[in-house]
């Protein structure tokens, strides 16, 4: 992820210096020069995402549900999306993805203050360039979905207010901070020598500053959102009947129609976050599809050996988790390193959605945490191996030295470790303060009455279904 570098900026940044000789300044009033090519990818991978998110996400959760909820599920993440959407606009690109400390950026572009047509955003490329309302478009995409992941846990019980208040609660104080600490830096432009590195290093993120590295969102997207969505499910209490009752799927179908959409649009989530059309792309490309191919078959073998059969939903679900544990790795990973993480990520988020949510009886309605936070942590410490390029892996490129940097696996786990220490406290402290809040002013919870008789009537006047 990139940080942005505005024409204004370098402009003001030169003549603040006094170090530019008149060529420099001549050349720091030239815009810089616009791809087309990334600039198109980009738009397309902005696409991909949405698709995920809706009708992807919304379809792959609701088919989970029991079809008095249907409509709940698909409403929720329909307005979840459109109110992130704005939140991201008015202040959350700003508070993300500008300068500030190493945890919060500013308010120097809320309202997208400044942006223009002409605006520039850095790639991973030193001298290449996106349009920047692309770049906000793209990132809104993100900071959409993450909390429309969390409602997997506490699905069928609570109220639309309720989750709305609490996405914006969430997002404004555990989403853009940590995508602030992960994502922000100055940008590969910046890394010019060893003393500018040091200068722009300090102004990054605290993840980043810990050497974590996060290609397209373990530790902001499903470790953030996955260890919120446990921290609802034991705040907000089961599901009534829960394990005495039938709470089947209601149309797998609809999952798996769900997931597939997922996948698709998994590459412009992945493979957009490089920002860039080139090789490295299609490294993230292959790596996506064959960690998400390996996972389903891992997750339907797991079953298999366990249950004596393979199911639908678990292919569905170990497609899902291969996605989740790629994404972190998704740029630095080769393509036997990726089909291991998806191998033993399968296998593990069957366990954690089986033997691990019985034995700590908790319910989380859809796996929100078994497959996104679980399957995030595996994905963000398995960066730090799938990397090393003795396995295959592409290293860490150094912006100073234009090379790659020498490689230790211990290092870069240590590295991996704070990213994930930080995202699991953050996210979860965050939560259960939302959740009490929004208890304590507007209730979390539906009635007794009303959780029986399922939510899309009582919450939104009209069903999925008409029998």
């Amino acid at each position: 992820m990139k940080r942005l570098l505005t024409v204004s900026a370098l402009l003001a940044l030169a003549m603040f210096s006094g170090l530019c000789s008149a060529e420099d300044a001549a050349a720091a009033v030239t815009p810089p020069t616009i791809n087309k090519g990334d600039t198109t990818w980009v738009i397309v991978s902005t696409i991909l995402v949405i698709l995920m998110v809706i009708p992807g996400l919304a379809l792959f959760y609701g088919g989970m549900v029991r079809a008095k909820n249907m409509l709940s599920v698909l409403m929720q993440t329909f307005v979840i999306f459109a109110l992130t959407s704005i939140l991201w606009a008015v202040y959350g690109y700003s508070v993300a993805f500008t300068e500030g400390n190493a945890f919060f950026g500013g308010f120097s572009k809320a309202f997208l203050l400044g942006i223009t047509p002409d605006s520039a955003a850095a790639t991973f490329s030193k001298g290449v360039y996106i349009p920047e309302y692309i770049y906000v478009a793209f990132q809104l995409t993100f900071s959409a979905i993450t909390p429309a992941l969390i409602i997997g846990a506490f699905a069928e019980r609570v109220k639309f207010s309720a989750v709305l208040l609490f996405t914006v609660i969430w997002f404004t104080f555990s989403y853009l901070p940590i995508a602030h600490m992960v994502w922000y830096w100055a940008g590969p432009d910046a890394y010019t020598d060893a003393a500018a590195a040091e200068k722009a290093a300090a102004t990054a993120g605290f993840i980043f500053q810990k050497g974590a590295l996060d290609f397209a969102g373990g530790t902001v997207v499903h470790i953030n959102a996955g260890i919120a969505g446990l921290v609802g499910a034991l705040v907000i209490g089961k599901r009534i009947g829960y394990k005495k009752e039938f709470f089947a799927p209601h149309s797998v179908p609809f999952s798996m129609i769900g997931a597939s959409l997922l996948w698709v649009g998994w590459f412009g989530f992945n493979v957009g976050s490089n920002l860039e059309a080139n090789g490295l792309a299609t490294l993230v490309f292959i790596n996506t599809l064959l960690a998400t191919a390996a996972a389903t078959l891992s997750w339907i073998g797991a079953e298999w050996l366990i249950r004596g059969k393979p199911s639908m939903l678990g292919g569905a679900s170990g497609a899902v988790a291969g996605l989740v544990a790629i994404t972190p790795a998704c740029g630095w990973a080769g393509p036997m390193g990726s089909i291991a993480l998806g191998l033993l990520v399968g296998a593990v988020c069957f366990w954690s959605v089986t033997t691990l949510k019985n034995a700590l009886d908790y319910d989380d309605s859809l796996d929100a945490f078994g497959v996104h936070c679980v399957g995030g942590i595996i994905g963000a410490l398995g960066t730090a191996i799938v990397a090393n390029p003795s396995l295959g892996g592409t290293g860490v490129w150094d912006y100073v030295a234009n090379a790659v940097a020498p490689y230790d696996t211990v290092t870069q786990l240590i590295s991996q470790s704070w990213g994930v220490g930080i995202s699991l406290v953050w996210s979860a402290t965050v939560a259960f303060i939302g959740y009490k809040i929004v208890d304590m002013t507007i209730g979390l919870r539906v009635s007794e009455t009303v959780e029986r008789e399922g939510l899309d009537v009582p919450e939104h006047g009209e069903t999925a279904y008409h029998l």
